[in-house]
């Protein structure tokens, strides 16, 4: 997993060096405050046109909670890393991608213990409304 964020991380390098060497070639002179309003801009765009249609097909198919799953663990994404960046930035703890990792994977393990209990629980209302 640690060789996949790298890879992500040179990845994004590389893009932002591109981005920079278009500004330049082309004399855009954007600041970096307006290359992030556009670059940013453009991906959450181009995301919005792949999710949208995702989330809409799942929806009208009853699949709701799949949508909040993966907006859930999106966010545990995002506050695990910022909890381990706030950890190096105020030095109250040491940052480490082994807690990001165990993290996640308590909320995955505490979803599929949540998933069991609420698949019993339909399994049975279900039992119970055919025998009505």
């Amino acid at each position: 997993m640690k060789e996949i964020l790298y890879w992500i991380v040179e990845l994004i390098a590389q893009i932002h060096n591109k981005i920079l060497g278009l500004n330049d070639a082309y004399e855009y002179n954007f600041t970096d405050k307006e290359l992030h309003f556009l670059v940013i801009g453009a991906l959450g765009l181009a995301m919005i046109f792949v999710v949208y249609p995702i989330f809409k097909w799942l929806a009208k198919r009853g699949h709701i909670m799949t949508i909040s799953w993966i907006y859930v663990f999106t966010l545990i994404i995002v506050i695990t890393f910022a909890i381990e960046i706030g950890q190096r930035v105020t030095g109250t703890g040491a940052m480490e991608f082994a807690d990001i990792v165990f993290g996640i994977v308590g909320f995955i393990c505490m979803f599929l213990m949540f998933a069991a209990v609420r698949g019993i629980y339909h399994l049975v209302r279900r039992f119970i409304e055919k025998r009505k």
